[in-house]
């Protein structure tokens, strides 16, 4: 079928897509994303109905088992049907759209004939499921069990004694500058969303243009619109993680009746489950696997043995979860579109009036002067124990109350977000330690003259102000040794910078982990070092020494844990540290993306990163288990409004999605070093794509635009 859109590329292989009307280029997005990123978004989709595992085998069998259980798919489906007409419709262009370019993207992606996977027609609500499997685990409810398990084995009042302020395993930065301070005396928004570093890539960069919009931004592949980061011309958005907490786990008691069926212990008695049905999971190079899926009034069952259940008066003790979307069966999809259409930060208000989850917090300027600060998404108000712990489904007091209204502040200076406490506050248990939100406020507070490309010393900014508290340990220490002496000695004149080519930043590293390990491996914390009773997806919330080396500067100050030796820690991990051979930063600290099915033979050389957790250049590993990093940012922006073709982009990688195409890899020595590639929006400088995917936007400009880059 010819394509109802045009694709033109620019000297990064970015597609611009051009159509008549929304609905047109709704298709036309669908049938890039099917081009561009074909393995991606079928693995995805496999991941929302929760059968990745008939292709990739046993790793992915705990997600194929938590999706079947929290019921994705038919939540997903749920609320497509919800949906308003017109939203409906152009979330079915977009699919029409992936189903017309799904062969040509498979054929290109040798992954799909190294898996024997075929790909399949898309269903109408097959990208709310998409959406629904990135972001089921955003809100971090796995914190709850780990909470359970540490008041269960620790007491309750350990319950919060892993607080990081903030778990590992979300960020963002984000930042508004008013006109008053930019040398235009227009607004300017940058940030860096801080997610997996996935390859390909979780964002896509994309220019949609008709009659009725033209919008720059970063999309989901797999999802139409652009939900996230969009500048329309005359008004730009950006969001972060709000860090509030809106999905809830029940502990249930199951009891199973006459004629196979089942009821549910809840605040009234006993009745009956809402559903209940056998499914059986595919596993590539192993034996298929029944699961049991039941939902009760409280939600979807997704942790917990339900075997005995078919007899009569069998019993089970499992976990439910309760999610906005399978309450009020909205996604919030409608908002998308609207963003589209956005000419005013009005406009953007209105929309994302509609947002259910993620639960974000939101920056938007106009070029009227309008500015915006606000939390948008679904917030359920009930007892205060649900945000933290696993609450009983029979007892009275837990059930949702309404939706709590979400705040917003008014902009009368720099606005900045970087999943700390702030307007959100009212709405979440654990936020981001304040650091990276003081330092990005400290250095734009320096001036009143910004301009786009200066917004790079912010994003790559190294310093690490949450290393004093180990710092402080390390002064109070008597080394043993000459060698631990002078390193002692290195570590306190250290500038706290990890940079990546800094030996001081990589001695401190060493450091922070053999201290983070030997907490870890402490007689108190010695109930918690062994796996714990939940499916293995939840793992990296329930891991003990990821769990220390979060929390380490309150661990470095906590009473509650009474008998622990922490200066005689700091002291042998002092001396264990002094014997290491001297590196850099960036020897030890080396990009490492996360591939759903390596050996494609794109795996190395990955390169040296600056930065670290707490860092504004937010570049995660998990001390006490790896330096690595595969958790960072995923893609920066800086939106220009005085001028959108002032804007400027990066992601880790590239646009297109294929290994060995020319622009997999092509942005990774921009993103590696901070620099930035420019926003294009005028058609004459972008080189038309004919119907088989030929040209890429390279014909005589990339040495041009990699310069002004």
């Amino acid at each position: 079928m010819p394509s109802r859109s045009r694709t033109y590329r620019d000297a990064w292989g970015i597609p611009h897509l051009r159509a008549a009307d929304p609905l047109q280029l709704a298709h036309g997005q669908g049938r890039n994303a099917a081009r561009d990123r074909a393995w991606q978004i079928e693995v995805e989709r496999h991941r929302s109905q929760g059968t990745a595992a008939a292709f990739l085998g046993t790793p992915a069998l705990s997600w194929d088992l938590l999706a079947r259980r929290a019921r994705l798919d038919d939540t997903a489906r749920r609320c497509f049907d919800a949906l308003d007409p017109a939203t409906a419709a152009w979330v079915t262009e977009y699919v029409d759209g992936v189903n017309a370019g799904l062969e040509q993207g498979a054929a290109a992606a040798p992954e799909f004939a190294a898996t024997g996977l075929a790909p399949t027609p898309w269903r109408p609500w097959t990208p709310l499921g998409v959406w629904l499997a990135h972001h089921i685990l955003f809100a971090g409810f796995p914190t709850k069990l780990w909470r359970e398990e540490v008041a269960r084995r620790l007491g309750d009042h350990a319950l919060e004694l892993f607080a990081t302020d903030g778990p590992g395993t979300a960020g963002s930065n984000g930042w508004l500058v008013p006109g008053h301070r930019t040398a235009h005396g227009a607004p300017i928004i940058a940030g860096d969303p801080h997610r997996p570093l996935q390859n390909p890539g979780f964002y896509q960069q994309l220019h949609l243009s008709c009659p009725e919009f033209d919008v720059v931004g970063f999309a989901v592949p797999g999802v139409p619109g652009i939900a996230h980061f969009g500048h329309t011309g005359t008004v730009a958005w950006a969001i972060t993680n709000a860090m509030a907490d809106y999905h809830d786990l029940y502990e249930e008691q199951l009891r199973g009746t006459e004629g196979g069926q089942v009821e549910a212990l809840g605040p009234d008695g006993r009745r009956p489950v809402l559903h209940r049905r056998r499914e059986t999971v595919e596993v590539a190079g192993g034996d298929p696997v029944d699961v049991d899926v039941i939902e009760t009034e409280r939600g979807p069952v997704i942790i917990g043995d339900t075997g005995n259940l078919d007899g009569v008066g069998g019993e089970a003790t499992v976990i439910s979860l309760r999610y906005p979307p399978r309450v009020t069966a909205d996604l919030g999809f409608a908002a998308l579109p609207a963003l589209l259409h956005a000419r005013t930060v009005a406009d953007v208000d209105r929309a994302f009036d509609r947002w259910i989850e993620p639960v974000n917090v939101v920056h938007a300027a106009d070029t009227e002067g309008g500015l915006l600060h606000r939390v948008a998404g679904f917030v359920p108000v009930r007892h205060r124990d649900n945000t933290l712990r696993v609450v009983p489904a029979w007892q009275p007091g837990h059930d949702w109350r309404g939706r709590h209204d979400t705040p917003r502040a008014e902009v009368d200076d720099l606005a900045v977000m970087a999943n700390a406490r702030g307007i959100a506050t009212p709405l979440g248990a654990e936020f981001a330690p304040p650091h990276r939100a003081d330092r990005i406020t400290e250095l734009l507070r320096r001036s009143h003259d910004w301009t786009a490309p200066e917004m790079t010393t912010v994003h790559m900014d190294t310093q690490l102000p949450s290393a004093a508290p180990l710092l402080d340990r390390v002064a109070e220490t008597d080394p043993r040794t000459p060698a631990a002496a002078g390193l002692r000695e290195r570590l306190l004149a250290w500038d706290r910078r990890m940079d990546a080519d800094s030996t001081a930043a990589a001695d401190y590293a060493r450091l922070r982990s053999a201290v983070v390990r030997r907490i870890a491996a402490a007689p108190q914390l010695k109930s918690l070092a062994g796996p714990l009773p939940c499916p293995a997806v939840f793992e990296p919330w329930l891991n003990l020494t990821g769990k220390v080396a979060f929390a380490l500067e309150n661990l470095l100050a906590t009473d509650l844990l009474p008998g622990l030796d922490l200066p005689g820690i700091v002291a042998d991990a002092l001396e264990e540290t002094a014997g290491a051979d001297p590196v850099t930063w960036g020897e030890l600290h080396r990009l490492a993306p996360l591939r759903v099915f390596p050996g494609s033979g794109d795996e190395e050389p990955w390169p040296g990163l600056g930065g670290d957790h707490d860092c504004v250049l937010a570049t995660s590993s998990v001390p006490g288990l790896t330096d690595l990093s595969s958790r960072g940012p995923s893609a920066r922006y800086v939106w220009d409004l005085a001028d959108r073709d002032n804007s400027l982009w990066i992601v880790p990688l590239g646009a297109i999605g294929v290994a060995g195409n020319a622009h997999h890899r092509d942005q990774l020595p921009l993103w590696a070093t901070g620099r930035l590639a420019p926003v294009v929006t005028d058609f004459a400088h972008l080189t038309e794509e004919d119907d088989e995917g030929s040209g890429d936007g390279t014909q005589g400009r990339i040495s041009s635009w990699k310069s002004k880059a």
